[in-house]
């Protein structure tokens, strides 16, 4: 007898063949996806398989791996060797006054994740309002000789960003070599991105992108892995870093436009030998993104600019180290804090060690508090940070949220008012596996009290979020808080 699809036969086989393909795919990922993942991840990837197995298993071969290229990843370990064998003794800071017992460990552990020293005589000032920040950096450009070092996650010409971009082209003019380093895909999602690709070519600036998906140009990684840093240097004696990006501080959206939405940040202004180091970070992204390897510009370190101990270290993270630099670090300054802890993240999604860590710390007394945003610009996102809201309260944790239509963008954390750490790195599970980071833990009492003191206007323009008022929030938004942390733990 014949087999025709109308006898029945094609499609008993058809079913047979989805139901073992379906099975393979499960079983296959009970097998691998747990492999070197933290449980959370692994939990979120598996139940989305088993859901949607065919389409969930497409996300996982493309999203699956959050390292980059094997070659880029050797690229980041030659610096990193370069760096440890032309810093070896300059860590050996002068150490007035009295370190914390758990300081010099910590120094340690982020020597050996990222090979950055820690470094003495430091100065550092906070720019923690957007329009005199971006004017200082601007003018800052001018005071430039010999090079000029840009590199953030976007940078667009706009009105309010056009004044640097003036001070580009003159530094051009004046033989300054500017280099430019900008996020790939954050980038083309800008309004106004072609013109300010346009104008960066035409003012005669070295310019390139952060993470290429290029694929017809061999250029190919994970698709969302993004170059999150933001640090400009000048001539190896100034540099900023913080949270801020290059573009108006509306991001230029009609819909944050139509909200009144507005981003508020903290740039810190560095001069002293922690300049080489931020440095180094950008030299290090050059050479990934062009092989061009700018070994006379890590060469010397800057001379100490102030007496008084300003001791800095610079710690970058993201997919190109084997560990999470920065995670490990929030951790072991969370476990190691006798007194107070104060963090400030616009996107706090903690994976389970960080969650632990932090309620631990509020749970045997310690004032910890976190300052958030009351408004969130990226939904998925600020469900899924609301979700933890219960958990921290329960334990302790003092929530302030920051009155809109003002995001709070600032990232930083303050430690006994002892060490502080700020930089580009949100308290979520994308910076910590996913995104390139720049993070520099700084100690100082002037530098903490000055932090401190932002901390005071924050709290005066927040409030204070209660256990009362969250659980009397409505069943439709605690199901949306619910179903966005699971989402947002397949890293």
């Amino acid at each position: 007898m014949q087999v025709t699809p109308d006898s029945g036969w094609f499609g008993v086989t058809v079913a047979i063949l989805l139901l073992v393909g379906d099975a393979t795919v499960r079983v296959l990922a009970i097998i691998y996806v747990p492999r070197n993942r933290r449980p959370q991840t692994a939990t979120a990837w598996l139940l989305a398989i088993f859901f949607i197995p065919y389409g969930g298993i497409l996300l996982f071969l493309l999203l699956g791996s959050s390292k980059l290229p094997k070659k880029r990843r050797d690229k980041q370990q030659e610096i990193n060797t370069y760096i440890l064998e032309t810093t070896d003794g300059i860590e050996d800071v002068t150490k007035d006054g009295v370190w914390p017992d758990w300081l010099e460990p910590m120094v340690q552990l982020n020597r050996n994740l990222g090979a950055m020293p820690l470094v003495g005589g430091n100065d550092a000032q906070l720019f923690p309002e957007y329009e005199k920040s971006l004017a200082a950096m601007t003018a800052a450009v001018y005071t430039a000789k010999k090079y000029v070092h840009a590199e953030f996650y976007i940078i667009s010409l706009d009105a309010t960003t056009a004044p640097f971009f003036d001070a580009l082209q003159d530094a051009v003019a004046r033989g300054v070599t500017v280099r430019v380093l900008i996020d790939h895909i954050a980038s083309i999602r800008s309004v106004g991105h072609r013109a300010t690709a346009r104008k960066l070519t035409a003012i005669g600036a070295q310019w390139h992108y952060m993470l290429p998906i290029q694929p017809l140009k061999g250029k190919w990684q994970r698709p969302d892995l993004r170059n999150h840093r933001k640090l400009l240097v000048l001539d190896g004696k100034i540099a900023f870093t913080g949270s801020q990006n290059f573009i108006d501080s509306s991001y230029n959206k009609r819909g944050n436009i139509k909200r009144g939405l507005h981003w508020k940040d903290l740039m810190v202004r560095f001069e002293g030998p922690i300049v080489a180091g931020i440095n180094a970070l950008f030299v290090t992204d050059w050479y990934s993104e062009t092989n061009e390897l700018l070994l006379r510009e890590t060469e010397g370190v800057p001379r100490p600019v102030r007496t008084d101990p300003l001791d800095a270290q610079v710690v970058p993270s993201g997919p190109g180290f084997d560990g999470e630099n920065n995670l490990r670090l929030f951790n072991s300054l969370l476990y190691a804090a006798t007194e107070q802890v104060i963090i400030t993240s616009p996107y706090f999604v903690p994976d389970s060690s960080m969650l632990y860590a932090i309620t631990t710390a509020a749970q045997s007394g310690l004032d910890v508090q976190l300052f958030v945003s009351e408004i969130g610009d990226q939904a998925v996102v600020f469900h899924a940070q609301r979700s933890y809201y219960e958990e921290l309260l329960r334990a302790g944790v003092k929530i302030w949220l920051y009155r809109a239509p003002t995001v709070l963008h600032a990232k930083f954390i303050t430690v006994d008012h002892e060490v502080a750490v700020v930089g580009s790195s949100n308290m979520d599970m994308r910076s910590f596996t996913l995104d390139l980071e720049i993070s520099v833990m700084v100690r100082g009492r002037t530098f903490i009290d000055d932090l401190h003191a932002l901390q005071d206007e924050y709290r005066a323009v927040s409030r204070q979020l209660t256990l009362e008022e969250w659980l009397s929030r409505s069943r439709v938004s605690a199901t949306l808080d619910n179903i966005a942390r699971l989402a947002a733990a397949l890293q």
